[in-house]
């Protein structure tokens, strides 16, 4: 039988899966005594969630990982090129290697979860300096060789695929005999996870303790635009709250059917804010959903039983919320 086929894989997979799969595939042709002509092509997606029909339209790169031999690469490459002809007058076509196509995504998300965990480190420093972090973040990231984007200091990144990345980058570093290089990742990974609990020391202190409070978590997906719970910092929040003695009312726009599908979760999920809020001993903003941005602060005070807020996402006025009568507390804007 003689044909020819293009076999593009858009998954994040180790370095090294296409050239595996050549070789499978190969292997087994020889085994049946057939003959196909064929190419393996590793081509990621760089879809964001809650956007990935945009970003499948207007990309900001697209890639293809072609094989050594140019006859064949020549062949794929074309057919790629139709099936992304509206796309290419728009956008960088890069062409590479494999492993060099398999690295890009993972390295990509490890970069930027290092840029958040880096200044939620910064803003542990400005918490105990007396800093405020969001005009540090401003200053800096007008260096054009930083920039201003995940720069916003919070509890921490979520999801599934930031935390997921950077552990699977540094397994494959190790598994490549190069871990070392990475070590740094388990420090991104660690600084994020102390947001959340560095957030929970902070209500306490602001309650003088979490035993018999009422505590309101606003968002349970981890972003907004998206009712993804995986890794949800608010969950996470929600549950360690619980676990040092709180009540925890937790409401999220989007999320309530993925947590009635998975069960388990912190916190009595509520439908609304003001169910959220009602008798609450503080107020604490996970996710920074625009409907929560614009919450007027002077409505809530009549609902709470104590007019404290802990803002996540630091997403919200401060000025705005003290005129209403609120302690504020932000993520390094003491």
């Amino acid at each position: 039988m003689n044909s020819y086929k293009v076999i593009v894989d858009k998954s994040t997979v180790p370095v090294g899966t296409a050239r595996n799969v050549t070789a499978w595939i190969n292997d087994e042709l020889k085994k049946q005594n057939r003959t196909c002509g064929f190419d393996v092509v590793s081509n990621p997606e760089f879809l964001r969630e809650g956007f990935a029909v945009r970003d499948t339209l207007k990309p900001d790169r697209i890639v293809y990982g072609l094989s050594a031999d140019a006859g064949r690469a020549g062949v794929a490459l074309a057919r790629l090129d139709e099936c992304y002809a509206p796309m290419l007058s728009a956008c960088p076509r890069l062409i590479m290697d494999f492993a060099t196509a398999e690295l890009i995504k993972v390295a990509a998300n490890a970069f930027l979860a290092t840029k958040i965990s880096f200044i939620n480190a910064v803003s542990q420093v400005c918490d105990a300096a007396g800093a405020d972090v969001t005009l540090l973040a401003e200053a800096i990231g007008l260096d054009e060789r930083i920039g201003r984007r995940f720069l916003r200091a919070g509890v921490g990144f979520g999801g599934g695929c930031l935390p997921k990345d950077i552990r699977a980058f540094r397994d494959r570093a190790a598994d490549l005999g190069v871990g070392e290089a990475l070590d740094f990742l388990a420090d991104v990974d660690a600084v994020n996870d102390s947001q959340r609990t560095r957030a929970v020391r902070t209500v306490r202190d602001l309650l003088g303790g979490l035993a018999g409070r009422r505590i309101a978590v606003l968002g349970a997906a981890f972003k907004p635009d998206s009712d993804d719970v995986r890794t949800s910092p608010g969950l996470l929040i929600a549950a360690e709250l619980e676990a040092g003695g709180a009540s925890v009312a937790v409401t999220d726009p989007a999320a309530g059917p993925a947590l009635e599908a998975h069960g388990g979760h912190a916190g009595e999920f509520v439908a609304g804010v003001q169910d959220a809020v009602v008798g609450a001993d503080a107020v604490l903003l996970a996710t920074e959903w625009e409907e929560y941005r614009r919450l007027d602060p002077a409505r809530l005070a009549g609902l709470v039983r104590r007019r404290v807020v802990f803002d996540g996402r630091n997403a919200l006025d401060p000025a705005r919320w003290k005129a209403a009568g609120w302690t504020y507390r932000g993520v390094g804007r003491r």
